[in-house]
């Protein structure tokens, strides 16, 4: 079943599907025993939870043979592994394991490389180089992590683990000789000939990443509309296209994700699950930089329909469409937030090629100056009372996350850490912040598309931001305001080349 014809989960939402059916193989193409194992196993997947679970058996994935069983799909070059996954129940071997894992073939001797997870918390990279030879390992200082993530970069691969909400210990090994075409899988080995273990995984996903070359705002790969709960960290894919989708807003009637692509603008109806261009008249070429005011009637948009002197301007347009109204006939400028009274935009600013925050009336007029200092200060959020300015800036070195009065004045920063800190996000209830963070060998100023980043979590008084999704994404993924009515979850764009 192709990834991106399985994917169109709207119509879930009013449908109710047995648990565990298994009719379907989810991103997966099949599932077998492999090596001969005693007992048969099974792959079941829940496609209301997108969850899998897999029951197997086998004496063990060691030395120069592998019995276990496996869900898996062929897959052709770079590729990225990702899951949430634990063994159920408490086991009879400690040596039980379960984990991603790429084949040569099916035979009980192939060539193989696993992300592999004990019962007793041992965690490694699992791997045999060539058909018959003895598996090697290098062992994880992570202990039963149930976040785990397997990527093949040209000749190495690279394992990625981490207990949820903590960020990923990663090790390369390198030199590896296999296929370019390889199956990829979820397996459970219960390390003992007659017991049949189980295993279950969520937030599976099988990531094909941009090529090394692609040209940045040239070339574009597939995108994926998750929703994520943001206290369980369970994600659910509504929506893939093969083309750059970017950054949806969630409408405050909780009927309907905003979000652009290819200049357009389009609303994706969660009740029928269909995309629809809205009309945004003269104003085309519009960016990811839009957002809805608090009341869900109106939308503004950043555009570079005027003249490529400008850049992008800000406009505002009734939310059911028509013809916008130009805000800001300086550029460039784009549009982070609303106040909640409606009357405000603010915006980041690029004047004399330093990009500043500003703010003007949601009517038009004199803009406003909110932010003067080195560095890049963006993506610019009012707090729900419209008290604060929640912003971006890379003044102190790192991009970290910062907060001001909404009048400009007295700014303090809230994040100090290793990451690349973007775009804060506040709850409906104002008490937390979601926000995008890069790895440190991203530039501060830089937020590019296409690399392994996180979604994270703080409570707005303060304290340590925790990882709530680990994805490959970045530029679009959540430029703006995506939070859920209920405060609940947030929407967000992950990325691959969806087939």
């Amino acid at each position: 079943m192709k990834f991106s014809t399985l994917l169109l989960f709207a119509t879930l939402f009013s449908t109710s599907l047995p648990i565990f059916a298994q009719n379907t193989m989810g991103i997966f193409e099949q599932s077998a025993d492999v090596g001969p194992v005693l007992h048969k196993g099974k792959t079941e997947y829940d496609i209301n939870s997108q969850t899998y679970r897999l029951s197997g058996s086998g004496a063990n994935i060691w030395f120069a043979k592998d019995e276990f069983h496996y869900a898996y799909k062929s897959v052709k070059g770079n590729v990225i592994l990702q899951c949430r996954g634990k063994l159920l129940g408490k086991g009879v071997d400690p040596h039980r394991k379960f984990g991603w894992m790429v084949r040569a073939g099916l035979e009980t001797d192939a060539p193989m490389v696993a992300a592999t997870v004990h019962g007793d918390g041992l965690t490694a990279l699992q791997y045999r180089k060539r058909a018959g030879a003895n598996i090697e390992e290098v062992i994880s200082p992570v202990k039963m992590p149930d976040v785990i993530q397997m990527e093949r970069r040209g000749r190495s691969f690279f394992l990625s683990v981490a207990r949820f909400g903590e960020p990923f210990w990663t090790v390369e090994v390198p030199d590896f000789d296999l296929p370019e075409t390889l199956y990829a899988g979820l397996f459970v080995c219960s390390h003992n000939t007659d017991v049949t273990e189980n295993a279950e995984f969520d937030n599976v996903r099988i990531v094909f990443p941009a090529k090394a070359d692609f040209r940045p705002y040239r070339d574009y790969i597939g995108s994926h509309i998750e929703t994520l709960d943001v206290s369980t960290g369970q994600r659910k894919v509504l929506f893939s296209h093969p083309k750059s989708l970017q950054a949806p807003n969630w409408t405050p009637d909780d009927k309907a994700f905003i979000y652009n692509s290819e200049g357009l603008i389009y609303r994706f109806d969660l009740a029928s699950g269909k995309p629809e261009v809205l009309n945004t008249d003269f104003v085309k070429h519009n960016n990811n930089d839009h957002v809805l005011s608090f009341d869900g009637k109106m939308l503004g948009l950043s555009s570079s329909s005027g003249t490529r002197e400008q850049g992008s301007l800000v406009y505002t347009v009734p939310i059911g469409g028509g013809k916008p109204k130009l805000i800001t006939p300086v550029g460039p400028s784009y549009l982070h937030s609303w106040s909640p009274d409606g009357k405000w935009l603010t915006y980041t600013g690029g004047r004399n090629n330093v990009y500043d925050i500003y703010k003007v009336k949601a009517t038009g007029g004199k803009e406003i100056n909110l932010t003067n200092t080195p560095g890049l200060d963006d993506g610019s959020e009012f707090s729900p009372d419209g008290k604060y300015i929640y912003f971006n800036s890379s003044r102190s070195g790192n991009m970290q996350l910062w907060r001001m009065n909404a009048n400009g004045k007295a700014p303090e920063q809230i994040t100090d850490d290793i990451y690349n800190n973007w775009f804060p996000h506040i709850s409906p209830d104002g008490q937390w912040i979601v926000f995008l963070s890069y790895l440190p060998d991203v530039p501060p100023d830089e937020h590019p598309f296409y690399k392994h980043v996180y979604l994270r979590k703080m409570p707005v008084a303060g304290g340590k931001p925790t990882m709530i999704a680990y994805f490959y994404g970045g530029q679009g993924s959540i430029n703006t305001p995506s939070w859920s009515p209920d405060g609940k979850r947030v929407a967000f764009v992950s990325n691959s080349v969806v087939e």
